[in-house]
């Protein structure tokens, strides 16, 4: 086979490999396609020095080997979850794309409806867990808009950025640590809303 039609092998083994996924995380009693991840994998570990490509073929590798770590990523946390037994409002929402909630939340905060205005609350500190605390917020926010009915806007990078900036103007105006976020519903509409923690 030439490089090219490896990579076209390739890209349909990713292809092939992310439907089995989706069909085992689909249903309780399907084992992982762990075979068809071996070969994948086999075929990126073969062509990982790049040595023989040339700049196209390097480039077309790249992009392969990167949606594979972004699916992989995914996958390793559907699997953590799935044995875990998380069955979170957000996690159903956003396909399990979230961690764990806090074993010691108390139930309304993870109800999102009329009857919890208060639905989500966090507190973000800067730390190892920062980017954890970013993707529980943006979950919780996500599932809330959805439940809802109000459209989703802006990705998980761009809220980080949000969350990182609005976090250190407030730290500097009240000389404060920790931030507490809330995911609020008013008046039938999702707020965030953030405030200095002493």
């Amino acid at each position: 086979m030439t490089i090219d039609e490896e990579l076209n092998h390739l890209d349909s083994l990713l292809r092939r490999l992310k439907i089995e996924y989706e069909v085992f995380f689909n249903n309780p009693t399907k084992r992982p396609p762990n075979d068809l991840e071996w070969k994948a994998l086999a075929l990126m570990r073969k062509h990982s020095d790049g040595g023989k490509m040339n700049f196209a073929q390097r480039f077309r590798y790249n992009e392969m080997a990167q949606r594979y770590a972004i699916y992989s990523d995914l996958w390793r946390k559907k699997s953590r979850i799935r044995e875990e037994g998380y069955r979170r409002p957000q996690d159903a929402l956003l396909s399990v794309q979230g961690v764990r909630a806090e074993e010691h939340t108390p139930q309304h905060h993870q109800v999102y409806g009329v009857n919890s205005p208060r639905a989500f609350t966090i507190e973000y500190s800067p730390g190892e867990s920062e980017k954890e605390q970013v993707e529980r917020l943006y979950n919780a926010l996500v599932a809330a808009k959805k439940k809802s009915g109000e459209a989703v806007t802006g990705n998980l990078d761009s809220f980080s950025t949000f969350v990182k900036n609005k976090s250190s103007q407030i730290r500097k105006q009240y000389g404060c640590e920790v931030v507490e976020y809330s995911v609020e519903l008013q008046n039938g509409q999702v707020k965030l809303k953030a405030k200095a923690k002493s």
